[in-house]
């Protein structure tokens, strides 16, 4: 289905050490074995995305976030979503000066470049569509007065896959607003005895290695990271096959999919292809960048029918069968084949 040979010759030049790794490195002396997490919250960063981190209490999931914008620099914040909490308790409201006798906007603190939303699903709907808008324009509308957010901007969201009292399911219109949807895991028994040592050793001071400056010259640089048109085709192939299962081939999937995953999930696996060669050190994209991040694009978007609930199949399981249904393509780079 995908040809070998591009119809332009392109011969990307030498892989370069990442310019990002001293981030990694750093962020690496305090949080211990979530390296896949560590990868895709710059990548996400790089690609101007969100975040969306699922994962049982106590695996460091807010530990990381906090390490990483110690580590990058700029301004941080975090809000404990509540049920309780109200829209206004995010972006600001207008507050009536009586001693100039006029309203004055104070804004809430989402207005920073790392964003920390604890526990999101804790919060009403009415909180969480509060995110709709700066999520995907960065900006926010108090009364008649837009404020953008400062840039670069990014929402890190945590929930807790295991409670079902007292929380609030994300709308599919929200999740859809997230470039990746990550599962943090148990970390393995090695890393839980280095785990124990630091945290109950000596603090660990990280050091700030960049700045939002620094951080928008990364992101110009990714946006020139060469990828290859059939990277492209690759991309909408995967995601056209959630929508139409049949037509790929994938029959058995036909009756367990309600909906398919948006034109969002082609954008954001080729804009994170661009983020994650940059982090890996290459100017230029492969098949196997977007292959690595299909887990984490499509999971959050695919709506299963009831059939496949009551199966125990989930999305991860769609998702693989996808995957080797389609697998990485190779292209022709110049002087090799790789995929």
């Amino acid at each position: 289905m995908f040809m070998t040979h591009p119809q332009r010759p392109f011969a990307p030049p030498l892989a370069q050490p990442s310019l990002i790794e001293p981030v990694l490195f750093e962020v690496k002396r305090l949080i211990v074995g979530q390296d896949h997490l560590l990868e895709r919250l710059l990548v996400a960063l790089l690609a101007r995305g969100h975040v969306l981190l699922e994962g049982v209490p106590g695996l460091a999931k807010t530990a990381t976030v906090k390490a990483l914008a110690q580590v990058i620099g700029g301004s941080f914040g975090r809000v404990q979503f509540t049920p309780d909490l109200v829209p206004a308790d995010l972006v600001g409201t207008r507050i009536y000066n009586a001693k100039n006798a006029e309203f004055m906007t104070e804004l809430g603190p989402i207005f920073v470049n790392l964003l920390l939303a604890d526990e999101i699903n804790r919060a009403p709907a009415k909180v969480q569509s509060a995110l709709l808008e700066v999520m995907q324009e960065r900006q926010v509308t108090i009364g008649k007065q837009t404020h953008f957010v400062p840039n670069p901007f990014l929402v890190l969201a945590t929930q807790n896959p295991i409670e079902s009292d007292g929380t609030y399911p994300l709308p599919e219109a929200q999740l859809d607003r997230f470039m990746f949807k990550v599962l943090v895991d148990y970390p393995s028994y090695e890393d839980e005895i280095v785990i124990v040592e630091r945290v109950t050793g000596t603090n660990i001071e990280l050091k700030t290695l960049l700045n939002p400056d620094h951080l928008r010259a990364f992101q110009q640089q990714v946006d020139q990271v060469y990828v290859d048109p059939h990277l492209v085709f690759y991309a909408a192939t995967l995601v056209h096959a959630t929508r139409e299962p049949a037509r790929h081939g994938l029959h058995h999937l036909q009756n367990l999919l309600l909906y398919g995953a948006s034109p969002r999930a082609s954008i954001n696996l080729i804009a994170g292809a661009r983020a994650l060669a940059f982090v890996r050190g290459r100017p230029y994209a492969l098949p196997r960048d977007v292959a690595d991040l299909v887990p984490d694009v499509l999971r959050h978007r695919l709506v299963l029918s009831y059939e496949a609930v009551a199966s125990g199949v989930s999305t991860d399981t769609v998702v693989s069968d996808l995957l080797r249904r389609f697998p990485p393509p190779q292209i022709d780079l110049g002087d090799r084949y790789v995929a």
